[in-house]
């Protein structure tokens, strides 16, 4: 299954310059071994006309069940609650489903909780259904 990963900041538009936000979380992710080869970074998509141009670039990722899921959950989680300022992820299923986990909703959370929320995330990633926005 293929998953889109977007990165912005509320307000201002994508994360700190165009793609830094999306840069940042693709080098984190890299960090993670049995994430490494399923990433895949592409231009976003031609800017609507009339518009200033490309907001931010994409990461493309190609889940499975199992091991990359979870992995994914997790370091998306822990990559949220390292920000400064507040940044969030959508991820977009191929059937359009989105998921947007805010780096202020998770900052906070114990380190059972965060657990949970990556738990909860990759089950859902798994089925194709994705739990509500604020985690709950």
């Amino acid at each position: 299954m293929k998953a889109t990963l977007t990165v912005s900041s509320p307000g201002t538009g994508p994360g700190p310059g165009p793609g830094g936000g999306v840069n940042d979380l693709r080098r984190w992710l890299q960090r993670h071994p049995e994430l490494r080869a399923h990433i895949r970074q592409e231009p976003a998509p031609e800017p609507a006309p009339g518009t200033m141009g490309a907001a931010s670039e994409i990461l493309t990722l190609v889940l499975a069940p199992g091991g990359v899921t979870v992995a994914l959950s997790a370091a998306v989680v822990a990559w949220l609650q390292n920000r400064r300022g507040n940044q969030t992820v959508t991820i977009t299923l191929p059937d359009g489903t989105q998921v947007t986990v805010a780096s202020e909703r998770v900052r906070d959370l114990s380190a059972r909780d965060s657990g949970e929320l990556a738990q909860r995330l990759a089950e859902a990633l798994q089925r194709g259904e994705l739990p509500p926005a604020d985690g709950s």
